[in-house]
């Protein structure tokens, strides 16, 4: 019954993943709406856009971790 409880608390983590893509979609998103209307600033954002989506990457790395934790170690 735990390992049950373990794999759906693995599955909720894992959901993280999927909001980091969202993120990582958002950022991209709202960099490419400002660089149309404003081309001559967007080589100067560039690095805050990478910046930006490492965040949000991480966050689902920090994610995936937490489900595998819950899948073999608990």
């Amino acid at each position: 019954m735990e390992g049950d409880l373990a794999h759906i608390g693995a599955g909720l983590a894992a959901i993280g993943s999927g909001a980091a893509a969202i993120g990582v979609g958002n950022v991209a998103g709202n960099f490419l709406a400002g660089a149309l209307r404003n081309p001559s600033a967007a080589a100067s954002q560039t690095a805050t856009l990478f910046i930006g989506i490492a965040f949000a990457e991480a966050l689902g790395i920090f994610s995936f971790l937490v489900a595998l934790l819950l899948m073999f170690a608990v």
